[in-house]
């Protein structure tokens, strides 16, 4: 991918990343409830560290040396996963309510951005670019897997508590 492009696509990939982090704090600034207020501080660390990643690689380019190899963190923590998926967590969240609102909005988040990255490396020429934009893409990946499942149970207890199935 020419160096132009590439450059757009990080800059593109850098304010999607700061939104995300904007919309996740704000979310868990205005919930009252202790168990959103941390899956969303955490969503949001995340993004921070996905536009600091970003940022770097963006001064790289500008700075004529090329992209190099990135030093990527491990995978996520599974026990986030463990937690928000909990019924007691699940049980604190009105399935219509404002969390359950910001969740789904969460999930066109994270679509957009996995859809960004998966095709920024799949056009990737260089194995650096490519290594970058498949770790980003499988990142967001499981902050989408995490809040999909999330809001498909609450979907479900929406539909068992009006007895509705459309099935």
């Amino acid at each position: 991918m020419e160096n132009k492009r590439l450059l757009e696509i990080i800059k593109s990939a850098i304010l999607l990343e700061l939104r995300g982090e904007s919309f996740y704090r704000k979310v868990a600034e205005s919930t009252e409830n202790p168990g959103i207020k941390n899956i969303f501080d955490i969503m949001a660390k995340e993004e921070v560290l996905h536009a600091k990643i970003l940022k770097e690689k963006y001064a790289e380019l500008t700075g004529k040396s090329g992209l190099s190899q990135v030093k990527l963190p491990d995978d996520q923590d599974e026990s986030v996963s463990k937690f928000v998926l909990s019924e007691s967590m699940k049980s604190q969240i009105a399935a219509a309510g404002f969390e359950a609102a910001a969740i789904s909005a969460a999930i066109d988040m994270e679509s957009k951005a996995i859809k960004l990255y998966s095709e920024s490396s799949q056009n990737a020429d260089d194995i650096n670019e490519k290594n970058l934009f498949e770790w980003l893409a499988e990142w967001e990946k499981g902050h989408y897997e995490l809040l999909f499942d999330l809001d498909r149970d609450l979907k479900e207890r929406i539909w068992n508590d009006n007895q509705f199935w459309p099935f």
